[in-house]
């Protein structure tokens, strides 16, 4: 099977799971949901709230190192294989262009642009643009359901004048895709994204990418800057085993020329080694350009997946998922806030002292949720609570209470200064009790002694 084939089925995998994810939920929560309007952060079917974002950090150091570490591995093989840019161009290139209009005579050929003076292909090329317009709305509107959920996205887009942000956000996308497939193109990968910058300080020469065989097929330069050609020793010479078809060249799609080396323009997408390996294949040789490491093709050294780079790697993705899993396990199945008002106290008759706090609750579950208050530790029997009653919930939703904590008992006995005392109070689920709880500190301020009575 060649790797173009083994691309389709990946490029299909791919964009079923992205089509499919959005739709997923594990108890009303989704795999992956980053929702500003809900202000949440849905991972593997749990979901935080704002103030548990702090394992965003920690996904966005995930996905940078995991593709610093597949670039080290395996050269740009997520551009060739998994970036949407490229699964966009293949669509529109060699699906709506090539197989569905006949624009393009053959996949082989990326080089040689249609000509559009002629009214037959001018007429193609308005409906492959069409036909581009209606997918790249379902892309566009797949990406935002990353961020708003597929339910709420219809929902607002059956009235979109009032939900003109996520409208706005979902022309502007499909917007952005149909100027950069149809006319940006691979200039995209080649002069926009910094990502072909950083691959050479990443590589080595056990990086797996695809190369020419200096070696058999003989090197090349740039003679008249117009043409490769190759150096005349090794027309002559019998090892020099390269036909000059030049398929290589015309199959690349971001038009460079495999034989000069490494260049940062390449994506990986492995259609030369296609090319060279039907060519060769007929003479009955192997490919001279070959996805392998330049320690094996040219050295004939074994290529080493596991070097210190790699256990580098591998050590940090760990220590990533580690600390992921560790916040993960740190998650809140709801949400208080403690804070004091400005006064400190008030004494009342019978030396009873007051203290109020505000307390913002939140209900982080899918299902609607009581919750009730209480105090632990030593001052349980000691402080009340005072005008708090059962709080029920609806899912994601806040409230706000203002409550009292107040003792009749002598606490401290300091004539110098107001003593702070740390309340231990506990919130829970009444439905839940064990697995819906939190534990939160108020400092009570007890009154010197001469304050009393």
């Amino acid at each position: 099977m060649t790797y173009r084939i083994k691309r389709y089925y990946l490029f299909i995998a791919a964009t079923v799971i992205a089509l499919v994810m959005p739709f997923i939920t594990i108890a009303g929560n989704h795999l992956f949901l980053l929702s500003f309007d809900k202000k949440q952060l849905h991972l593997m079917g749990t979901a935080f709230d704002m103030q548990e974002l702090y394992m965003m950090p920690f996904l966005l150091m995930l996905g940078f190192i995991g593709i610093f570490a597949l670039t080290a591995v395996g050269g740009r093989a997520f551009c060739g294989w998994g970036c949407p840019q490229t699964i966009f161009r293949v669509i529109y290139r060699d699906l709506i262009e090539t197989k569905i209009l006949g624009l393009r005579k053959r996949i082989s050929n990326k080089q040689k642009e249609p000509d559009y003076s002629k009214k037959e292909n001018s007429a193609k090329r308005v409906l492959a643009i069409i036909i581009w317009s209606i997918l790249s709305l379902i892309a566009s509107a797949n990406f935002l359901w990353f961020f708003v959920p597929p339910s709420d996205f219809f929902s607002y887009m059956s009235s979109p004048m009032d939900h003109t942000i996520v409208l706005g956000f979902w022309l502007g996308t499909a917007a952005f895709l149909i100027y950069d497939i149809v006319f940006l193109k691979e200039d995209w990968c080649i002069y926009v994204c910094p990502y072909s910058r950083v691959q050479s300080v990443l590589y080595d020469e056990d990086t797996i990418q695809a190369i020419y065989s200096t070696n058999r097929g003989g090197d090349i330069y740039d003679g008249n800057k117009e043409k490769v050609v190759f150096k005349q020793k090794d027309l002559t010479d019998e090892n020099n085993e390269c036909t000059t078809c030049e398929q290589c060249v015309t199959v690349c799609p971001t038009h460079i020329d495999i034989r000069k080396g490494t260049q940062l323009e390449c994506i990986n997408c492995l259609e030369c080694v296609d090319a060279c390996t039907k060519v060769m294949g007929k003479l009955g040789k192997e490919s001279l350009v070959q996805w392998s490491s330049s320690n094996e093709v040219e050295k004939g050294k074994p290529t080493k997946i596991w070097r210190s780079k790699t256990y580098m790697y591998a050590g940090a993705l760990i220590a990533i998922f580690f600390m992921l899993f560790v916040m993960g396990s740190k998650k809140e199945y709801m949400l208080l806030n403690v804070n004091k008002t400005t006064q400190l106290y008030k004494v009342k008759e019978n030396n009873k002292v007051e203290n109020n706090f505000v307390l913002l609750f939140q209900n982080t579950e899918p299902k609607k949720h009581t919750y009730k208050l209480e105090i632990l530790g030593e001052y349980a029997d000691k402080v009340k609570i005072e005008r708090f009653t059962d709080l029920t919930l609806s899912p994601g939703k806040l409230a706000k209470k203002v409550i009292k904590l107040s003792t009749k008992e002598r606490l401290v006995d300091d004539a110098t200064k107001d003593t702070p005392i740390t309340i231990m109070l506990k919130a829970y689920a009444v439905d839940e009790p064990d697995r819906i709880f939190v534990l939160r500190k108020a400092v009570f301020i007890y009154p010197r002694a001469d304050k009393l009575k």
